[in-house]
């Protein structure tokens, strides 16, 4: 509850201040296209989300990246569609770090499951027995 009451208190210091340096109709022209992009965002949301769980399928990321990429997504698209400068940065900031995992996972090294060692002096065989007591 703390953490919400310092947002809320940052958030309107760092739009009065921002607002009353660019003016009235700036300021909602710069709200209302932030809306607009955390509008687009959700609504193509079902790419993002496909994205992920291809490499998540596939192996490229783990479950923990793959649920962090999702909710930076969601909520950093919540933070933009709410008014305020504050939010917008934060929500801005949020779309690029998930950017920036989609580069880093792009150029990485893949994620390799660890496979058993083949061991060639095994062989596989089948035991027919003919005894009734043992079937």
């Amino acid at each position: 509850m703390i953490y919400f009451v310092i947002y809320l208190f940052l958030e309107v210091i760092v739009t009065v201040d921002i607002a009353g340096r660019i003016g009235g109709l700036a300021t909602f022209l710069e709200i209302v296209a932030s809306a607009f992009l955390g509008i687009m965002i959700l609504m193509n949301f079902r790419h993002t989300l496909g994205e992920n769980l291809y490499a998540l399928q596939t192996r490229q990321i783990t479950m923990e990246s793959f649920t962090k990429r999702n909710m930076t997504a969601l909520l950093g698209a919540v933070l933009l569609i709410l008014p305020g400068f504050l939010g917008d940065m934060i929500g801005v900031l949020m779309q690029f770090s998930l950017l920036s995992s989609f580069i880093v996972n792009r150029f990485s090294r893949k994620y390799q499951p660890p496979t058993q060692p083949k061991d060639d002096n095994v062989i596989d065989a089948e035991i027919i027995d003919d005894f009734p007591s043992l079937r």
